[in-house]
């Protein structure tokens, strides 16, 4: 996940209510001073070959771990490419999860996909890369307008407002017809995520290399069925008989 947004934006954000701002556990607090001193440094995710920037926690930014990471490319490549070819049927937005992207690419450099950050060091990835502040929800190239068949959104913040102009994003981004969304955030956005995205919560439990101390879950506008835990079928609802 990773922040966008003006300055005083965030600096708002940072002091919403608990609920809203993903929280850290005590693990991790302790490692601050250590990760303050290393942030300039790239950094190798767990052994696996994939270099991210270091993440900045003053952006809300906290990378997948590695397990996270390997599942969501998998299942990204699966939905791009559904003959199994290899060959991508459609293209893949990424909205504020660059270690989704950057897995997405070492799994499948073929597949067209397009990373939405503010963070813009992200740059570094050339034309894959577009600045995207969330509180400018449609401010994006007129190309971009309902071209993805799969959208991956990761809100950095926890508030109701943050979600509400995301999924304003998802909307301009995502084809209007057999489109494919996965949105990863916190427990607390279950019911605001049906509401305004009509996804349902998987068994698969995201990750982060920090840990956090909310709990994240990964919600989807479609049943993965035998992947990723499927839909919790607490969230089913029954066929009319």
């Amino acid at each position: 996940m990773a922040a966008s947004g003006v300055e005083d934006e965030r600096v708002r954000g940072e002091e919403e209510d608990d609920d809203d701002v993903p929280q850290l556990s005590a693990a991790a607090m302790e490692a601050l001073q250590e990760f303050l001193a290393e942030q300039k440094r790239p950094e190798e995710q767990d052994g696996g070959g994939v270099e991210l920037v270091a993440e900045d926690w003053r952006l809300s930014q906290f990378w997948y771990d590695e397990r996270t990471a390997r599942a969501l490319s998998e299942e990204v490549v699966r939905l791009v490419s559904p003959s199994g070819s290899g060959s991508a049927a459609g293209a893949v937005a990424c909205i504020a999860c660059p270690t989704l992207y950057a897995y997405l690419k070492k799994a499948d450099p073929g597949v067209p996909a397009q990373l939405l950050e503010y963070d813009e060091r992200f740059g570094q990835y050339g034309g894959d890369f577009t600045f995207y502040d969330y509180n400018r929800p449609e401010e994006l190239p007129p190309s971009m307008k309902h071209a993805y068949r799969v959208v991956v959104a990761d809100p950095p913040y926890l508030s109701q407002e943050c979600l509400e102009k995301v999924a304003e994003t998802v909307s301009f981004l995502a084809q209007p017809e057999g489109s494919f969304l996965l949105l990863l955030t916190g427990e607390v956005q279950k019911d605001r995520a049906l509401e305004l995205l009509n996804v349902r919560p998987c068994g698969f439990k995201p990750q982060h290399s920090n840990k956090l101390g909310n709990e994240f879950r990964l919600f989807t506008n479609y049943d993965p069925a035998d992947r990723l835990g499927g839909w919790e079928q607490s969230d089913v609802t029954p066929s009319p008989i």
